[in-house]
């Protein structure tokens, strides 16, 4: 009977844990996202950050996964094997709360969906005030906030659906763009494939784009409880992560070319990350004379997958933070649940901290475009840090003096282990201080000085926050003693 059972648990091939991981990981928008921040020399940022820093990333991320395979918190239980449940705890609040820009900007990707599918151009956000379309879209969110707490998942299963037919429509894009200039009359841009249009310029400028990229490659971590599911993890698990690394650049690197033919890199539209994946599959419909087929056709899919993910990204993350959290630490009024499973005061808490990230940058940013690219780089700056516990979690394991055994290993050396956790850990931190920096915006002007003020203090409150959560604990625990 056992032997059935491990046998069923072992059932995943390294070939469906490969293309589980790459949905999880990458979608066009981030090809759009680097084209729009670097144009053609973001081909070799691709490659770089691949090759040293998204590799052994994913590589610690399976062992973490195979040596606590019964960790039901993830990344907190990792850090509460390896280090404290203190710190566990700050770092599935970590996870929980890098979501609130993420949450605050799906809205407006719901809005811009809209507007594409119903007038098949950007008409929707230009005709109403950015103070306005917030509103719409806070109106949006608590709609969606109430819908997840109903348990309903007919939404999800629908976005599921419409998330596979983006993914096979991002890949026919790149297809049908680079075929195009030889089975059509289409008129591309043109470039040479010289050195100096794929090297970046490493200066200032070029550094506060990277959050962006590290952003775009982070995650993977989602999939670290499926590792034991592989016969043989050792072998299959490093397969599969290198050849979806493999599978990740290959479409980022032809996908930037494909943009490169469609767009001038040394003249990138200012809403290219708002609007950059219509621009193409709106191109691409005129290219083989189907009009606003394929437009149309991404902007209904974008606007089911962006409403689940919204749903799920509204409930997942708070029953995340409290699976395998320390009572010391959370108040109990926080971890109680309704009779549909749902924590009640984590959504009054979400609701209170997305309402506030919709409104207040409304106040201070005078367009949609420039308010839209903001939200977006600071998700950059924000979800980043969550990435760095996996990576504090494999130092922390690496320096243990307690033997912990695993069916993969990125290495048995605990020198060489440390060392790359330590270089991701670097280059994470790196990027998200960078990202601060505003980027497409006149220096020190009144926009310049608003954002960079929202960029520093929106991460520090939203962490800020966690270190509240263990006091107001403490303080429900000694009123309950004194009453008790």
């Amino acid at each position: 009977m056992s032997s059935n059972t491990n046998s069923k648990n072992k059932a995943m091939t390294w070939q469906a844990l490969c293309l589980m991981a790459y949905t999880v990981v990458w979608g066009f928008g981030n090809t759009v996202n680097g084209f729009a921040n670097q144009g053609l020399k973001v081909v070799v940022s691709w490659m770089i950050l691949f090759l040293f820093y998204f590799i052994p990333y994913t590589l610690m991320v399976g062992e973490m996964g195979a040596t606590f395979e019964n960790g039901a918190g993830g990344v907190s239980s990792w850090i509460k094997e390896t280090m404290s449940s203190k710190l566990a705890f700050f770092a599935g609040w970590t996870f929980w709360v890098v979501n609130i820009p993420y949450l605050a900007q799906k809205p407006q990707n719901i809005l811009i969906a809209m507007g594409w599918a119903v007038f098949q151009n950007d008409q929707l956000t230009t005709m109403i005030s950015p103070m306005m379309l917030q509103l719409i879209s806070l109106g949006i969110f608590m709609f969606f906030m109430w819908y997840a707490a109903q348990g309903v998942s007919a939404l999800k299963r629908i976005g599921s659906i419409a998330g596979s037919f983006m993914f096979i429509m991002s890949l026919l894009y790149v297809l049908l763009v680079l075929a195009a200039p030889y089975i059509t009359e289409a008129k591309t841009f043109s470039y040479s494939l010289s050195w100096d249009t794929f090297m970046p310029n490493f200066n200032f400028e070029y550094m506060t784009t990277l959050s962006i990229l590290v952003f775009a490659v982070g995650g993977c971590e989602r999939i670290a409880p499926y590792v034991t599911n592989l016969q043989n993890p050792d072998k299959e698990f490093p397969r599969a992560m290198i050849v979806m690394t493999v599978m990740v650049a290959v479409t980022a690197v032809l996908g930037t070319f494909a943009m490169g033919l469609m767009f001038d890199p040394n003249n990138v539209p200012k809403d290219l990350m708002m609007n950059g994946a219509y621009y193409c599959f709106a191109k691409l419909g005129a290219y083989y004379g189907v009009g606003r087929a394929f437009v149309i056709l991404y902007a209904i899919c974008q606007f089911f997958g962006q409403a689940a993910t919204l749903a799920i990204s509204i409930d997942a993350p708070i029953k995340f933070l409290l699976s395998d959290v320390d009572p010391k630490f959370v108040p109990h009024s926080f971890t109680k649940i309704n009779e549909k499973g749902i924590p009640v005061s984590g959504y009054k808490l979400t609701g209170i901290l997305v309402s506030i990230l919709i409104i207040v940058p409304a106040l201070g940013i005078g367009d949609m475009t420039t308010l839209y690219i903001w939200l977006l780089r600071l998700n950059a700056i924000c979800m980043p840090l969550s990435y760095l516990w996996v990576f504090l979690a494999y130092m922390a394991l690496k320096r243990a003096k307690k033997a912990y055994s695993s069916s993969y290993y990125l290495t048995k050396s605990k020198g060489t282990g440390f060392m790359i956790g330590f270089w991701c850990f670097a280059l994470t931190t790196f990027a998200s201080l960078m990202g601060m920096v505003p980027y497409g915006v006149e220096m020190y002007s009144s926009t310049w000085w608003f954002q960079m003020i929202m960029n520093v203090v929106t991460p520090v409150i939203l962490l800020g926050i966690g270190f509240i959560f263990p006091i107001l604990a403490r303080r429900e625990r000694e009123r309950l003693g004194e009453t008790a």
